[in-house]
């Protein structure tokens, strides 16, 4: 065997131990009689020492030639160090090393393996497998892998069976663009790489699978950003003969026990708000709800003041900012800009300072007095020291643009606190929501989410109005899953493709398969996806999911360490039956 121990483990009760050790050279230390070496595995590090006195002269000179990341095995015996490093598990002991065989020279690294490394993010992402080395990274991936055992466990002990399904698969109209795939048997058709295995969970319904989950990598054709990948991973997930309330249960369950399990955080009963609560409230339908600054909308007591901004809006609404109130006209004016850029798209703001003293200061005093601005604190919950802050316009642009102001200056203030956890469910989703582009209603979720029974005869009066049997759990300002009551039968889900604009052909051509099935006894099912990627880096305490990802992908959608994607050979084109248009 290459090492009778690995790094991390070798500690005072090992003294007199003969061992064998591998890994990496992370630095050397030579003083020229002695020559210390820090040894780096996955577990940990081990000081190894040199001794003129007492190393074997062509181990000594051997070890002289070492250099960074150079990958070697030593032979020697755990001995007492003299100068004991308390902050590492391997700090009482060092290994006096009797034999040395080096496995592998290396290259010096194009930046340093070290917590705090000197490499940007281009030339990490480029030498991703160094990068992997370091801590961070390291503890990140194997967090994702504990997460995944947890998830298994605890789906396992409930009885849910993990089956595979296809990655090729038949494009369907699922909300982003499909990754296609030309299949070189069939000329001039394709595969689709699946956006979820959405319409093979409820095929696994009707054949009786009960209860149902995969660890899915995920495909979506899509812009990206931070905490985006073009593959990405689900935990994907359904039960048969369920109604709405078992599925929060189960899945409530299975958050609670992983914020119990991995970050030792105990959460009473999720709260539940409907997706009208929360977009009239926080105006988005993922609020962080650690922190407070609620939507407060003061038409009542803004509008028919002579200020004609506010009398020509149709939604003015504001947030009390806590412990703001002595912000200069500076960093008032910063925020102003900041909610003037073209991200964020507002025309201007209002604020009110709230005078220790019971007093108001604002931007507006010219067209509203005192009594006018005591309503407003009244209305947004504004205390002595707070600030509010006021937008106008159209309603849901408006409070779009005031949810990211909120986030921001919660930011800001440090009230998005990564070790503090606040889950939430939404409920009572739209079905449908109306394209203007298309001019024509699309699914929120997708086509097999379910109504709410007694919303059905809106379809036909007001289809915008019906509710969806859809929900989605919230953590800290971030859905990390989602999921619906399903369509189970064959005439409501024919009904549902007429209203998003199929005909009947085209609904065949589409799920012919699945209206199939559906006709030889689909049980009520549902089901609910979590995203794993997004789900660990909240629970790890960062923002951004790269870091728990071994291989990401760039925000261009590239593979810069193995510089994909590329062209191919013009063979393999002729093979697939496809030719390339000039462009």
């Amino acid at each position: 065997m290459y090492r009778s121990h690995n790094c991390g483990e070798l500690n005072a009760s090992h003294i007199n131990t003969e061992v064998t050790l591998a890994g990496w050279v992370q630095k050397s230390r030579d003083k020229g009689f002695m020559n210390w070496v820090d040894l780096r595995d996955r577990y940990g590090i081990t000081q190894l020492i040199f001794d003129e006195g007492r190393t074997d002269k062509s181990v000594f000179e051997l070890a002289k030639t070492l250099g960074r990341e150079f990958v070697i095995q030593v032979k020697g015996t755990v001995i007492e160090r003299e100068a004991k490093n308390k902050n590492i598990p391997t700090g009482e002991i060092e290994i006096l090393v009797t034999e040395l065989n080096i496995l592998n020279s290396a290259l010096t690294p194009p930046f340093t393996i070290e917590d705090e490394t000197d490499g940007g993010e281009d030339i990490r992402m480029k030498y991703r497998y160094l990068d992997i080395r370091r801590n961070p990274v390291k503890n990140s991936l194997l967090f994702r892998h504990k997460v995944a055992m947890e998830v298994r466990k605890y789906l396992s002990d409930l009885d849910f069976c993990e089956v595979e399904t296809p990655y090729l698969i038949k494009s369907t109209p699922e909300g982003a663009r499909d990754f296609v795939v030309p299949s070189r048997m069939n000329e001039g058709q394709f595969y689709a790489l699946p956006q979820s295995p959405q319409t093979f969970k409820q095929l696994l319904m009707v054949g009786g699978m009960d209860k149902y989950f995969q660890i899915v990598k995920c495909f979506r054709d899509e812009d990206l950003r931070a905490d985006r990948q073009p593959e990405f991973t689900q935990i994907d997930c359904e039960m048969a003969f369920v109604e709405q309330e078992d599925i929060l249960n189960v899945f409530e369950g299975l958050t609670r026990h992983l914020l119990k399990e991995i970050k030792g955080v105990d959460v009473d009963k999720f709260p539940r708000i409907t997706y009208d609560y929360a977009m009239k409230t926080y105006g988005n339908d993922k609020p962080d709800i650690r922190f407070g600054m609620e939507f407060g909308e003061l038409n009542e007591f803004a509008q028919h003041k002579e200020f004609p901004v506010f009398n020509a809006a149709e939604l003015v609404v504001g947030i009390a900012v806590p412990g703001v109130g002595n912000y200069t006209r500076k960093e008032i004016d910063a925020l102003i800009d900041w909610v003037k850029r073209p991200q964020i798209g507002a025309s201007g703001m209002v604020y009110v300072k709230c005078n220790e003293d019971g007093t108001y200061k604002s931007s507006v005093d010219k067209f509203y007095d005192q009594d006018d601005l005591s309503n407003w604190a009244k209305t947004t919950a504004a205390k002595a020291g707070d600030m509010i802050f006021v937008l106008s316009g159209p309603a849901d642009k408006t409070r779009a643009q005031l949810s990211a102001l909120r986030m921001e200056l919660a930011t800001r203030l440090g009230l998005r606190k990564p070790e503090e956890f606040a889950p939430l469910w939404v409920v009572d989703f739209p079905l449908l929501e109306f394209d203007e582009e298309s001019g024509r209603y699309h699914a929120m979720h997708h086509p097999f989410t379910s109504p709410k029974p007694e919303d059905m005869h809106l379809l036909e009066t007001n289809p915008g109005k019906v509710r969806a049997n859809a929900y989605d759990m919230v953590l800290n300002g971030n859905e990390i899953g989602g999921g619906s009551i399903r369509i189970h039968d064959k005439e409501t889900q024919q009904l549902m493709f007429k209203y998003l604009g199929f005909t009947e052909e085209e609904a065949k051509a589409q799920f012919g398969f699945l209206m199939d099935a559906f006709q030889f006894g689909a049980p009520p099912h549902g089901g609910l996806a979590f995203g794993l990627d997004r789900l660990v880096a909240i629970l790890g305490g960062q923002e951004t999911i790269r870091d728990f990802i071994a291989f990401p992908k760039n925000n261009s959608g590239r593979d810069v360490m193995i510089d994909a994607p590329s062209t191919i050979d013009a063979s393999q084109l002729k093979e697939l039956h496809i030719k390339l248009a000039s462009i």
